[in-house]
């Protein structure tokens, strides 16, 4: 546990940080009481534990990032999970949009290809009493067919094209955010199916996240898109 000193400018950074998003445009009460109910900081490593709070991607190791808080406040806000949704998160990284998720989801499943930051990922959510995401350590582009379909998908890694695996997986009636683009620089993409048909909307241009890797994302070695 965070000496009290410690937590008491923690619960102030928060609230700084919850006025962010509120600023960003993101005014749904109970996203922000999410972001106030759970500590980010908590999902960190040491060294970058003091910066918890401020509204960037953070290093987490192994050349992952744990995403801006806006950008998974956004996130939450257009995929909407209620809590009869199963849902599939892509990269559970540090675990922190994991726990949000899993407090608005029935359940959630989340796979991440580092076997330490799963590992890490969910010490935090059980010592946060968090019991509805189950984790797999594995090739995010392949989805976790066990359990699928899922209503909500959330990709929080940038994929070339559209992973076929993730779109057989989502359900009629369902949605997904995936960053799409070069390496540099991709758009959010919101992908629904219903009836059938499916459909893609840019909701956010100009982000950067960390690569997919995969095989139908970006190959680790040569750095090139898989086919």
């Amino acid at each position: 546990m965070e000496p009290r000193s410690i937590e008491a400018r923690y619960e102030e950074l928060r609230g700084e940080l919850i006025d962010e998003i509120r600023a960003s445009g993101i005014d749904d009460l109970e996203i922000l009481r999410l972001f106030h109910r759970v500590p980010r900081h908590l999902f960190l490593p040491d060294a970058v534990r003091p910066r918890a709070y401020e509204n960037v991607a953070l290093p987490i190791g192994y050349g992952q990032t744990a995403s801006q808080p806006t950008v998974q406040a956004l996130y939450l806000h257009i995929l909407r999970p209620a809590p009869d949704d199963r849902v599939l998160e892509i990269g559970t990284g540090s675990g922190f949009l994991t726990a949000l998720l899993a407090l608005t989801a029935g359940r959630v499943y989340s796979v991440e290809r580092v076997r330490d930051l799963s590992a890490r990922a969910r010490k935090v959510l059980d010592d946060l009493g968090i019991t509805n995401a189950a984790l797999l350590v594995g090739d995010g582009t392949l989805g976790w067919r066990r359990f699928a379909p899922y209503t909500v998908i959330a990709v929080s890694a940038a994929a070339p094209v559209l992973p076929p695996a993730l779109l057989e997986q989502l359900d009629d009636g369902g949605r997904m955010l995936i960053p799409l683009g070069t390496p540099r620089e991709q758009r959010i993409t919101l992908v629904r199916r219903q009836r059938g048909q499916v459909t893609e909307e840019v909701v956010s241009r100009g982000c950067a996240f960390v690569p997919l890797l995969g095989r139908y994302g970006w190959d680790p070695d040569t750095g090139e898109a898989c086919s």
